[in-house]
C-alpha cells in the first residue's frame, strides 16, 4: 500500500485558555470522501430579517433594563445622600438648641447670682447706715448731754 492511498483527517476536539487539542485520523480514502480542510472558519448561518429584529429588540430590551438599574441605583444613591443630609442638619440643630439652653441656664444663673451679690451689698450697706446713724444718735446724745 503506497502512502498517496491514505487520507490524513485532523479534527479539532477541544480548545481551551492553555492551548487546543486535535484528533489525527489516518485511513483510506473512501469514494465519496470530500477534500474538505477540516480547519476552516465555521460557516455563518444567512439570518433572515426577522431574527436580526428580533436580535435588535432584545439588545434593546437588555440596554433599557440596564438603563433602569443604573437609574435605580443613582436614585437609592440620592436617597441616601439626602438621608444624610437630613441627619446632619438634624443633629446640628439638636446641638444648637442644647448650646443655647445651657447659655440660657449660664445667663440665668449669672443673673441670679449677680441680684443675689447686689442684694447681699444692698443688705450690708443698710446695716453700715445703720450703724452710723446709731453712733451718730450716740454722738449728739453725748455732745447734747455735755452741752447740759
Amino acid at each position: 500500500i503506497a502512502a498517496s492511498d491514505f487520507y490524513i483527517q485532523v479534527k479539532e476536539i477541544d480548545k481551551r485558555a492553555s492551548g487546543q487539542a486535535f484528533e489525527v485520523i489516518l485511513g483510506t480514502p473512501t469514494p465519496d470522501a470530500k477534500g474538505e480542510f477540516p480547519l476552516s472558519p465555521p460557516k455563518k448561518k444567512d439570518l433572515s430579517l426577522e431574527e436580526i429584529q428580533r436580535k435588535l429588540e432584545a439588545a434593546e430590551e437588555r440596554r433599557k433594563s440596564h438603563e433602569a438599574e443604573v437609574l435605580k441605583h443613582l436614585a437609592e444613591k440620592r436617597e441616601h445622600e439626602k438621608e444624610v443630609q437630613r441627619k446632619a442638619m438634624e443633629e446640628n440643630n439638636n446641638f444648637s438648641k442644647i448650646a443655647e439652653e445651657k447659655l440660657n441656664q449660664k445667663m440665668e444663673a449669672n443673673k441670679e447670682n449677680k441680684e443675689a451679690l447686689q442684694a447681699a451689698m444692698s443688705e450690708k450697706f443698710k446695716e453700715k447706715d445703720k450703724k452710723l446713724e446709731e453712733v451718730r444718735a450716740k454722738k449728739e446724745t453725748k455732745e447734747g448731754g455735755a452741752e447740759n
